[in-house]
């Protein structure tokens, strides 16, 4: 089974989304060695949807000019990567009640008509089907579900949206106001995940 693992934090050895990003893994590895995990650090950097990019999305990929495929290179190969993902680790610091831009960026670029999602005469239906999906969401002061909290709704809309409606929250949230007690607490839901068959 593959596993794709996305980490958006613009901290890296201080980030707590990153920490226990790593812990799942080590735990799904260990419940199954066999595992194929495979890294995207959006942090690093992800493009903007830009014109030429929006120009080549919607014609077939055979009419596409050089520069609209060369566009296209980089979201055909995030698309790949979900595609052939079984689980999804995603770690999610909330940022001004939202996600990070980057992982904002990632999303635009897999959001793909014809590859994660289609239209149909009255709607549309996600393409992603049979995958775990693991978000890992951290904050400083929002609450989880509360009002402010505008990153988990917005997170699961996008994941539904492509069909991957199997998703578990793992939160370590209001780290500024109760210190390592949301860490612990996350800790513990990791260390019981029996995700796999």
């Amino acid at each position: 089974m593959n596993v794709l693992v996305v980490n958006s934090s613009g901290r890296t050895d201080q980030s707590v989304s990153r920490k226990l990003v790593a812990e799942l893994v080590a735990e799904l590895v260990a419940q199954h060695p066999g595992l194929r995990i495979a890294y995207r650090d959006v942090a690093a950097g992800i493009p903007c949807v830009d014109d030429v990019m929006i120009s080549g999305l919607y014609i077939p990929q055979e009419q596409r000019t050089a520069e609209q495929r060369q566009a296209l290179r980089l979201s055909d190969q995030l698309v790949g990567e979900v595609q052939a993902a079984d689980i999804l680790v995603i770690g999610a610091p909330i940022y001004n009640f939202g996600i990070p831009a980057a992982l904002k960026a990632w999303f635009d670029q897999i959001v793909r008509a014809g590859l994660t999602f289609a239209f149909l005469e009255n709607g549309y239906t996600g393409l992603l089907h049979g995958k775990k999906v693991y978000l890992v969401v951290t904050s400083g002061a929002v609450e989880i579900g509360s009002s402010l909290d505008h990153a988990t709704p917005y997170l699961r809309l996008l994941l539904g949206f492509i069909g991957l409606t199997d998703v578990e929250i793992i939160s370590a949230a209001q780290l500024s106001l109760f210190g390592e007690l949301p860490i612990g607490a996350a800790e513990d839901v990791i260390r019981h995940i029996h995700a796999l068959a």
